[in-house]
Formats: C-alpha cells, sequence, structure tokens
C-alpha cells in the first residue's frame, strides 16, 4: 500500500507547491508522509463534519482544495470549526493534505475541469504566469555534451509545453590553467589549456533549480563546473491564473446562461447586464477572480464567469463583456472530480472516494 508520500509526491507533480500564491497554505497540514494510506477522501472544504465522513468510511488521509490552516494556530481549545476538525484529525489518526492555488494554476488543473465541464474548446491560460521559469548556461568538452544533456533532460530541463528536451549549444573554445591543488579531467597543472566545448542553454521550471543542478554537476567531466542560472520574464504558457476558451458554436446570451446554469447545475447566476451580442469566447476562473476581468476583456471575451464579486466591482465590466458570479462553492465543486480522476488512473490499491458532504455555507431561500 502506498504512503502519503507517495500520493503527496504524485499530486505535486500534477500541480507543484511553487506554484501556490504567497498567501496560500497548500501541502500536508496534518499527518505523518510516512503514514500507510487505507483509504482517500476527497472534498473541497475540510470540516469537522468532513473528519466524521473520513472516519466512517476507513479513509485516513484527506485530500481537499481549501486548506483548513491558513493562518498559524496558536492555541487548540477548540474555539472555531477550524481548531476542532484539526483536533479530531489528529486524534483520530487522519492526515489532510490541500492543493489550492496551485492546483488553480496549471494546465489540466481547476479552471481546466470548469472548460471541460462547460465543453469549451481551444483552452489556454488566460493569465500566464512570469518569473517562473529560469535558464541554465553550461560549458562542457564536445564529446561530453550528449550525456550531459541526457541527465539534463532527465532531470526535467528543456521542456517547453508540448515540447520536451529543448535545447541550444553552439560550439567554441574554453580556457583554463588548473592551479597546483587541482585534480583536471584536462590539462595539465599550472599549464593553459583549450578544450574545443559546447556552451548549451536549457530552459526548466524555477522550482526545479536544486534537482538541475545535482544533474549538471552529477554528469558534468570536470572538477570545476562553469555554469550560470539566470530569471527569465517570459511567461509560462503552461502555469497561471483562470483560462479562455471558445464555445463550439456561437450562442444566444440567453442560450448562453440557460446552458451556464444546466451544465454547472447552479440555482441561481448573478450577472451584469446583457449586451445583445452572440457568446463565442468564454473567460474564466474559479473561486474569486475578479482580478482577471482586464485580462478577459483584453482576450476579447464576451463573458467572464468567476465568483465572489461585490456589488460595485460588477460596474467594472463597463459594458464591455459580461460577468457571470456563479458563486464560490458552485465553480470549484467540480474540483472533487478532478482529483479522483487523478488519483484513480494512478492508484487502484485503495479507495479513493469522493466526498458526499455538501460544505457550502451558502444557502439560498
Amino acid at each position: 500500500m502506498p504512503s502519503i508520500k507517495d500520493i503527496t509526491n504524485y499530486l505535486e507533480q500534477l500541480a507543484p507547491l511553487a506554484y501556490q500564491e504567497s498567501y496560500d497554505n497548500a501541502g500536508l497540514i496534518v499527518g505523518s508522509p510516512q503514514t500507510t494510506v487505507s483509504g482517500v477522501l476527497v472534498t473541497l472544504d475540510c470540516t469537522e463534519e468532513i473528519i466524521h465522513e473520513a472516519i466512517k468510511r476507513d479513509c485516513n488521509l484527506i485530500v481537499a482544495h481549501h486548506p483548513i490552516v491558513f493562518k498559524g494556530l496558536k492555541r487548540f481549545n477548540g474555539k472555531n470549526y477550524v481548531e476542532r476538525a484539526v483536533m479530531l484529525a489528529i486524534k483520530n489518526d487522519i492526515a489532510i493534505y490541500a492543493t489550492h492555488t496551485n492546483l488553480d494554476s496549471v494546465k489540466g488543473g481547476v479552471n481546466f475541469m470548469i472548460a471541460e465541464k462547460l465543453g469549451l474548446e481551444n483552452v489556454r491560460i488566460l493569465s500566464p504566469k512570469k518569473q517562473i521559469l529560469k535558464k541554465l548556461v553550461t560549458f562542457v568538452p564536445t564529446e561530453n555534451a550528449s550525456k550531459l544533456l541526457e541527465a539534463l533532460h532527465e532531470a526535467g530541463a528543456g521542456q517547453i509545453g508540448e515540447y520536451k528536451n529543448c535545447s541550444f549549444s553552439v560550439e567554441g573554445t574554453g580556457r583554463f590553467t588548473p592551479s597546483g591543488n587541482a585534480n583536471p579531467v584536462i590539462g595539465t597543472l599550472n599549464e593553459a589549456e583549450e578544450v574545443i566545448e559546447n556552451r548549451i542553454e536549457v530552459i526548466f521550471d524555477a522550482h526545479q533549480e536544486f534537482k538541475i543542478i545535482k544533474a549538471l554537476k552529477s554528469a558534468h567531466p570536470y572538477e570545476e563546473v562553469a555554469y550560470y542560472v539566470s530569471v527569465l520574464e517570459n511567461e509560462n504558457q503552461e502555469v497561471g491564473s483562470g483560462v479562455v476558451a471558445t464555445l463550439a458554436e456561437s450562442l444566444s446570451e440567453i442560450d448562453f446562461l440557460t446552458m451556464l446554469k444546466s451544465k454547472m447545475a447552479l440555482k441561481v447566476i448573478r450577472h451584469t447586464p446583457l449586451l445583445g451580442k452572440e457568446i463565442k469566447k468564454v473567460a474564466l476562473c474559479g473561486g474569486a477572480g475578479g482580478f482577471l476581468l482586464k485580462d478577459a476583456i483584453n482576450q476579447g471575451a464576451e463573458v467572464f464567469i468567476t465568483a465572489d464579486y461585490k456589488y460595485h466591482e460588477f460596474f467594472d465590466a463597463e459594458n464591455q463583456i459580461i460577468i457571470c458570479d456563479i458563486g464560490h462553492y458552485e465553480s470549484e465543486v467540480y474540483t472533487k472530480e478532478l482529483i479522483v480522476r487523478y488519483l484513480s488512473e494512478k492508484f487502484s490499491n485503495f479507495a479513493v472516494l469522493k466526498s458526499q458532504v455538501n460544505t457550502n455555507p451558502v444557502q439560498y431561500f
């Protein structure tokens, strides 16, 4: 049977913790990574009721979208639901893991699941992240270049979208003089040496730097490896906030709202005035995505689907786009299906169960 670490390592391959927002608390919140997993309960929120459900269904790991703990807890005396839920989990040896804004940010994550529910096509990141890519430049004897590149690619370097093993190299002359205390692979102590080398460049995700440099130093033939790493301003088209996509066929505004309500199982949609346009391009962001409104407009979307809009924020549509607030819970509830799908495809020797509890704190009269 797999351990909690096996489960979380897999989830973090899909949605690295490095991609979570600075305010977030994704990761293993309660429990030991070495614990053997008897069953996994997947939920949107982690509450006392969810802990009781996990106990009843013999699951000792809860995978939630929203972290139960956002701020530091100084006391555990049960004064609020967060403390009570954590205390109950610890008492019953139940681990709690959260995959939150990191899962929001990746291709195939929360927003792609919403797009799938709506049958959207040509789905891509609405606001790609910057400064999360780095470039490695190193120099290696030409005869060792292929072996070094193989090691770097194996460690994860050179993955650009749907293309892998990407690199650039150019041949030149490297010069150095080994000191009397050196142990050179090529050259003689205290004598100038020239070597035909390849300058190799590869791009990689910033959070992989330790692994990449370790592979570089392990595979490089030199005693002292010459290299440098730089942060790129480039957008990473695979990581970011929200998505923008298209309908297979244009719909009238009323038909679109009807479709949205039906496919997302909504009780109500709060929206800005209709503009008398056909709907073809759709921008969306699960949860509170109002910060992406300008991106949605700039991308030419006719409608922007999100949640948690305040009264005055609706005016920001400026008759350029229709804002549809479908509710925070409603926009993200299908994240449970997404996580269950990923875990079930990878692990088949224990139960991966979707919570049957509706944790939505908002009710409609």
